[in-house]
């Protein structure tokens, strides 16, 4: 096998780095992330207040043909670009798995034949789920 046939051979990670089923605590939008409050009135402002309704659809309608997830913007984000308090992503984004490394890895897997990706995205905990198998044992 050629590195043109290695799905991985830009990768600073191994298939083994990422199989099997990895869960990253707290990095998706929930009711609960962060959002800024005006010093003044004490509220927060309205281009920040969203449900996680609003950005799983937002992340759904993102015209890719990898799946999305909605992560938290930071705050400095949102009051800088009055932008709603999250962001759309693939669901390997480094900001969701921890690493540019598991990024690579992920993204790796996903497009090579030879592996399985699934992921779960739980918004009511903020956690993401993502399971890699190889093909032929899936």
């Amino acid at each position: 096998m050629n590195s043109n046939d290695d799905p991985f051979h830009d990768c600073e990670l191994d298939p083994e780095a990422i199989l099997g089923t990895h869960t990253f605590e707290d990095v998706l939008f929930t009711d609960q992330t962060e959002t800024p409050v005006n010093v003044l009135t004490g509220k927060t402002p309205a281009h920040s207040q969203a449900t996680v309704e609003e950005a799983k659809e937002f992340a759904a309608s993102i015209d890719t043909e990898t799946p999305q997830i909605a992560l938290p913007a930071s705050v400095e984000s949102q009051v800088e670009t009055q932008s709603k308090p999250y962001t759309a992503a693939a669901f390997f984004h480094f900001k969701a798995t921890g690493s540019l490394e598991r990024h690579r890895a992920y993204h790796a897997a996903y497009e090579a034949d030879a592996f399985v990706v699934d992921f779960e995205a739980d918004y009511q905990s903020g956690d993401l789920t993502i399971t890699v198998e190889r093909a032929d044992e899936a």
